[in-house]
């Protein structure tokens, strides 16, 4: 299982993610405790209000666990995991909230955790927690018996999970998954030897080598959107310069967006915006299918909810009326029977939990399939989308290089005409 967490603030941004309708088929709020609010805003406003009796702005953690691809997490599983996580962390009983999202076809989990501590009105110090946290994913993977990933099985890296928050925002931007844009840049540097090599591989994926501000290596799409070189490899500035050698001798990113602006005319861009519409018009039918689904997976969820809430209040009233009341019930106390029926109510209890929460598992799992089948159309249809902008990249390094080329023909031309101009100066008198 993948974990990967951050000490934050944003009370109510991270509410208002975690409880975001849009980019999720389904959201549960597992668990509300040591909060008075029952609902995550609430609860997180709490933590906020507590806080500001302290210094700290990183007031939460929050912490996101994510199961292998091919396996449905059930909800003890998550809970087991975010236990464990709050005891590595030294969290232990702090207020916490948990969220399960269902998304694609696939189950994951988000807990967030108060940090400061009411008996002391400090934050509890969080040291190495990424080094605890990869430690503990490692512990996961192999106590379930999945296979672990490279980055795990090297006892370190990073994840193709772990993008951070501004890389998720920029690639949904661009309207693309992170992954992809990631896997662009490392291809081009792997059959990339030099700077020159590497620029020419980017340009045909449709990014556009140059210097950052602070000296560094950034490339630019046709929008004019920079990426960080060293971030999207997913290496060290150092090693990106030992290839690449100075960033100085590049051009400044302002100077990249004047010469992106002058090549890429407006047939070009009305050939984009054709390519874009057409993709979102394949997608439709998948998408209204998506929210199809999603509805009546939902409609059968609240149905279960309504039937397991009536079971359960009706096998609580019948547990209660085991223990009588007057003179019945104290025979029952002083004889010990009431001792023995009240540990069967208990038992009684928790199996009808574990019932129910298994029946939840079960529905999960069912529709997850079917998700999972119409997940895997929408995903055939992505990798045509990835490889019609592959092309079309190629084809606007293309057209730019041929600018290029012609620019420099006219120039040339110009210089040999002023050349000759300068050469003739006209009959002697």
């Amino acid at each position: 299982m993948i974990l990967k967490g951050s000490q934050r603030g944003g009370a109510y941004n991270l509410a208002a993610h975690l409880m975001n309708e849009h980019d999720n088929d389904h959201i549960t709020l597992y668990e509300v405790r040591g909060f008075v609010a029952r609902d995550l805003h609430g609860a997180l406003s709490e933590a906020y209000a507590i806080s500001k009796g302290t210094k700290c702005e990183q007031f939460m953690f929050s912490l996101s666990l994510n199961p292998p691809k091919d396996h449905t997490a059930t909800e003890q599983e998550l809970i087991d995991a975010a236990n464990r996580a709050e005891e590595k962390l030294g969290l232990s009983g702090q207020p916490r909230a948990m969220v399960f999202h269902e998304k694609e076809g696939r189950r994951h989990a988000h807990v967030v955790w108060s940090r400061i501590e009411a008996s002391t009105m400090k934050a509890i110090p969080l040291p190495h927690f990424k080094n605890r946290l990869m430690s503990l994913a490692r512990e996961l993977y192999l106590d379930h018996g999945w296979e672990l990933p490279e980055g795990l099985r090297r006892d370190g890296g990073k994840s193709p999970l772990n993008f951070s928050l501004a890389e998720w925002q920029q690639a949904k931007r661009l309207k693309l998954d992170p992954r992809e844009i990631k896997q662009s840049f490392q291809e081009a540097w792997k059959h990339s030897d030099n700077a020159k090599a590497f620029k020419h591989a980017l340009e045909d994926k449709g990014y556009f080598l140059a210097r950052g501000d602070r000296r560094g290596f950034v490339a630019l799409d046709i929008n004019g959107e920079a990426f960080s070189v060293p971030r999207m490899l997913g290496i060290k500035t150092r090693e990106v310069k030992a290839k690449l050698g100075d960033p100085a001798a590049l051009s400044s990113v302002d100077e990249t967006k004047q010469t992106i602006t002058r090549k890429v005319t407006d047939h070009i861009h009305d050939y984009i915006d054709q390519v874009d519409a057409q993709q979102v018009k394949d997608m439709e039918p998948l998408g209204e299918e998506r929210q199809r689904l999603k509805q009546a997976h939902r409609t059968e969820r609240q149905s279960l909810k309504t039937k397991q809430q009536a079971r359960w209040n009706a096998e609580t009233r019948e547990r209660s009326a085991r223990l009588n009341k007057g003179l019945k019930g104290l025979w029952q106390r002083l004889s010990g029977s009431a001792k023995t029926i009240k540990k069967q109510n208990e038992r009684e209890a928790w199996q009808a939990l574990q019932r129910d929460q298994q029946q939840r598992d079960d529905l999960v799992k069912a529709q997850m399939q079917d998700r999972r089948k119409l997940q895997r159309e929408i995903d055939k249809l992505r990798r045509k989308h990835i490889k019609d902008r592959q092309i079309l990249a190629r084809d606007i390094a293309q057209t730019m290089r041929m600018s290029d080329q012609i620019e420099r023909m006219q120039s040339q031309e110009r210089e040999h005409r002023q050349d000759k101009s300068r050469t003739y100066r006209g009959p002697s008198l």
